[in-house]
């Protein structure tokens, strides 16, 4: 078994196009330590579907919304599995400027990344800086009961021991992703 990150099928088409390379964690509902832990530093993106909405999204990225909910069959047994990521930097958002200085490099509303901010307030809200990486043959995996419910980490069946990986964005231009982030966290 592997780790699998779950996460709106519709982050990972953004995380994909290379429009954004970050995903805010708080951790699920049913969490095991009620708040988020970076269980490891490269998983695959697993697709979830129920909590995103359009309405969350900014609407110059509905778009995102829209593609996943057309590949996404309800009543499937399986789901595909079509990125890998590595963490390059697992950052911590306490406070809301900080979170409005990223507010371009995400594809949800202000309004949202507020709430995630607000919701368990001790609790910071991890921005993970992600290297994606789109697998050239999608793992096409069953979907198991202990992959439901509001939690962030999942083990998911492991395939072929070599995967074919593309880099989503070059190493210039991932680079270049992360220096604006940061710059802009140190205003």
């Amino acid at each position: 078994m592997i780790p699998a990150l779950k996460e709106w099928a519709s982050a990972i088409k953004a995380l994909e196009s290379g429009r954004q390379v970050i995903v805010m964690r708080k951790g699920g509902i049913v969490e095991e330590t009620k708040h988020f832990e970076l269980k490891s530093p490269a998983f695959y993106l697993y697709p979830t579907y129920e909590h995103q909405r359009k309405e969350l999204i900014k609407s110059s990225e509905q778009t995102y919304v829209e593609e996943s909910l057309a590949e996404w069959v309800p009543d499937s047994s399986t789901t595909r599995i079509t990125a890998y990521a590595e963490v390059t930097q697992d950052l911590e958002i306490r406070d809301q400027e900080m979170l409005d200085r990223l507010l371009e490099y995400h594809m949800w509303t202000a309004d949202f990344a507020e709430s995630r901010l607000k919701w368990k307030k001790k609790d910071p809200l991890h921005i993970l800086i992600l290297r994606v990486y789109r697998l050239q043959e999608p793992m096409e995996i069953p979907i198991l009961p202990e992959y439901n419910g509001c939690r962030s980490w999942i083990s998911i069946p492991n395939g072929p021991a070599t995967r074919e990986m593309t880099p989503v964005l070059d190493v210039a231009d991932f680079a270049e992703q992360v220096r604006k982030i940061n710059e802009a966290l140190k205003m």
